[in-house]
């Protein structure tokens, strides 16, 4: 009997999913834990288990395009066999035939009247180019100008194969690298990621529910950089300014259980553990794994999980399991030389923390001028759950642990 594969919720806020890649064709054979498709969520590109046995007998949609969470995506059953009744009360899905299917627009390049630019070949009489969405994805990740690629498919469709062969002129290579014209308006769009509807609607859910409010502290960074110096001259693993700031947040949540807690309506949440959230960025967007138990792990164990997430971020390889359960959020931006900003609240956290750079300054120390390296830190509260003071203390917890780390250690 047929039977029909649907998308499945990969993660508690996945709505919907793009088939980045199927890994077998129509007419092959399927079993129970074959590796069916690779899945593009709003975190991570995973791995689509199959979960039964037969023929695959209809693809329900494209490489590249999106499908609801419980959206019918494919039909595995006996050779042959009918499978109309399976899709006769879906959601009508985009063709499976690349041949036959027109995409949405992906790229688009408006000009000003007066000075009109000629038409790509691929580009119907309203302007859209048409293509299917796995060129439009390979065309991408080529940096190739869609629009100067001849399509070989129906009414001058841009295919796959049409990627794949394209060889740019001398004339459109100089174009692809200076996209603009002087003197015409000009602009591109791009299909939105999973990943970016998600943080869309997250951040904008947080920022205009949650009642913000910031407050800015300044810490003397000279003890914690010579600590830092010192741990990674004697062993394997590199600590990070960042990773210090880990565990003296951690030691500092445990200090001020408010600043730990998360607003749930009509209770407030306080969490006797601690796992703190380390925002990281990739291509996509930002993505937020989770070192657990922060405050029982020592300073080289959060280095060297830190070092595994970051690498399987930018590999698209993180698991649910990765990123759920924060309890509180660090984002640092102090490595691309800003000094202060402030961040949005990461549901369902009370407050988020945001780091700048280390900068060398000149201030008094033990009552002379000298050289010395302040960092600046700005905690953003939820004054639902936290308030002022309580925001305060736990800056001035953190600020005497980082200005003098040795006090972590005990």
């Amino acid at each position: 009997m047929a039977v029909a594969i649907k998308m499945p919720k990969m993660s508690d806020t996945m709505t919907e999913g793009v088939v980045r890649k199927w890994n077998f064709k129509l007419g092959d054979t399927v079993k129970s834990g074959d590796i069916l498709a690779e899945v593009e969520t709003d975190k991570a590109t995973m791995d689509l288990e199959n979960y039964e046995k037969g023929t695959i007998l209809h693809f329900a949609i494209n490489e590249g395009d999106a499908v609801p969470v419980d959206g019918i995506i494919a039909i595995v059953g006996k050779a042959g066999e009918d499978f109309a009744s399976l899709l006769s009360g879906a959601a009508p899905a985009p063709q499976a035939s690349e041949s036959k299917t027109e995409a949405p627009v992906a790229a688009k390049v408006e000009t000003a009247p007066a000075a009109p630019v000629a038409a790509a070949s691929t580009a119907n009489n309203d302007g859209r180019i048409i293509a299917s969405p796995l060129a439009k994805k390979l065309a991408s990740e080529k940096g190739i100008d869609i629009a100067a690629v001849a399509g070989s498919g129906e009414n001058g469709r841009v295919v796959k194969s049409d990627i794949e062969n394209f060889k740019p002129s001398t004339s459109s290579a100089a174009a692809s690298s200076n996209s603009y014209v002087a003197g015409v308006e000009s602009f591109e769009e791009i299909n939105v990621s999973q990943m970016r509807k998600v943080i869309a609607g997250r951040l904008a859910e947080s920022k205009f529910t949650a009642p913000h409010f910031y407050l800015t502290m300044e810490i003397n960074m000279d003890k914690a950089l010579a600590a830092r110096v010192a741990m990674n001259a004697s062993g394997e693993v590199k600590v990070s300014v960042n990773d210090m700031i880990v565990k003296a947040s951690a030691i500092a949540l445990r200090k001020h259980p408010w600043v730990n807690a998360s607003w749930l309506g009509t209770k407030i949440r306080f969490n006797h553990h601690i796992h703190i959230g380390v925002a990281m960025a990739v291509e996509d967007g930002l993505l937020v794994p989770v070192v657990r138990f922060a405050d029982q792990k020592s300073l080289s164990t959060i280095s060297s999980e830190v070092k595994v997430f970051n690498s399987k971020a930018k590999d698209k390889k993180l698991q649910p399991a990765d990123w759920a359960g924060n309890t509180f959020t660090i984002s640092n931006l102090g490595m691309f030389g800003i000094e202060e900003f402030t961040a949005i609240i990461n549901p369902p956290d009370a407050c988020i923390l945001a780091v700048g750079g280390v900068k060398e300054t000149v201030g008094i120390v033990n009552g002379e001028i000298a050289k010395t390296n302040v960092m600046k830190v700005t905690l953003s509260c939820d004054h639902r759950v936290v308030d002022g003071v309580v925001g305060s203390k736990f800056l001035n917890t953190l600020k005497e642990l980082l200005e003098e780390p040795v006090k972590m250690l005990v």
